[in-house]
């Protein structure tokens, strides 16, 4: 077994043991064992477990990366001051400039990265899982060849899960009775997932950065990177089996709806986000400068009558003033 492999063994372990238990439990509430349909509620149910657990790691990373965000102008600034010294003083100067900058705000290049460092193997793991059982390959712990045979040649609508679009597609091209289901079913999933990705990173970009930050050289990668990555679930996706993209489309649904709540609540100070959520708490009278009067106090146009003061007379004005009595 190569390093790769022992990483994600204990990993797999877990996700055999999520996945077969939805599997009993569907199974014992009454739906057919090998049906397709057990098997993908077995797969919503796995992913749905898997990425709650990960919710912690999922707000930090947003943190994280919005702490970035938030330096990200002053960042600039410190980069441009030293922009064309190629010396050996003006580059330890900006390197030091710049730790001092991520000391002062608590902010971490790094700290943005290490959650999704984390979810990787858990990632590979369920498609490892996944596309292993599609192909009728016993796992390595709860999932037994019994389970991996009923899995791979389960169908959904008629259409096996096991199957890939660039499979049927090459099978209809060359004159063999290839699957016209699976190639319409792949293709709405493929759809569904790159619209599910854009939207996600679209969310973030619109609402979700301060003006300063979109006049950043990071707004720029990532509005780059808004086109390239639905691309890429575009072009990868034909060659996922069935099963796999359910997989896929679950959680990227669960990732949408997940940033979509955590910029409506948590937003990034100054965005347009955080612009509509202040909008929100005025209109219901909840922002933290908004406090409701104690009872028996003065109301505001009291408290300025009661506060106004008479003009100071000065004191040779008020000896002639007293004189003409």
């Amino acid at each position: 077994m190569d390093i790769i492999g022992t990483i994600l063994w204990p990993i797999k372990w877990v996700i055999e043991l999520i996945l077969v238990s939805f599997h009993t439990l569907w199974s014992t509430l009454g739906m057919d064992p090998d049906a397709g349909i057990t098997w993908v509620l077995s797969i919503v149910g796995l992913v749905l477990l898997v990425r709650a657990a990960l919710i912690p790691i999922f707000v930090r990373q947003i943190r994280s990366q919005r702490k970035m965000l938030e330096v990200a102008p002053q960042l600039k600034k410190i980069q441009d001051k030293y922009k064309g010294k190629r010396d050996q003083f003006s580059r330890e100067a900006m390197s030091r400039e710049t730790m001092e900058l991520y000391r002062r705000t608590g902010t971490n290049p790094l700290s943005s990265c290490l959650p999704l460092l984390i979810q990787m193997p858990i990632f590979f793991g369920l498609f490892s899982v996944l596309n292993g059982a599609q192909n009728d390959s016993r796992g390595v712990g709860q999932l037994t060849a019994s389970l991996a045979d009923s899995f791979a040649n389960s169908e959904l609508f008629g259409a096996p899960l096991r199957s890939t679009f660039i499979g049927e597609f090459n099978l209809l091209t060359s004159g063999s009775d290839g699957n016209v289901l699976v190639m319409i079913i792949a293709a709405t999933m493929v759809v569904l997932m790159t619209a599910s990705q854009f939207v996600t990173q679209l969310q973030i970009m619109a609402k979700n950065m301060s003006p300063e930050a979109k006049n950043s050289p990071m707004f720029k990668q990532q509005r780059i990177l808004l086109y390239i990555l639905p691309l890429v679930f575009a072009f990868s996706g034909v060659a996922f089996p069935l099963g796999v993209m359910f997989y896929w489309l679950t959680s990227n649904a669960w990732t949408m709806v997940q940033q979509f709540l955590v910029i409506r609540n948590m937003p990034t100070p100054g965005s347009e986000a955080a612009k509509a959520r202040e909008a929100r708490l005025a209109k219901k009278g909840r922002l933290p400068d908004q406090q409701p009067p104690l009872e028996g106090a003065p109301t505001a146009e009291e408290a300025k009558r009661v506060t106004q003061r008479q003009q100071p007379v000065n004191k040779n004005r008020a000896k002639k003033s007293g004189s003409k009595r």
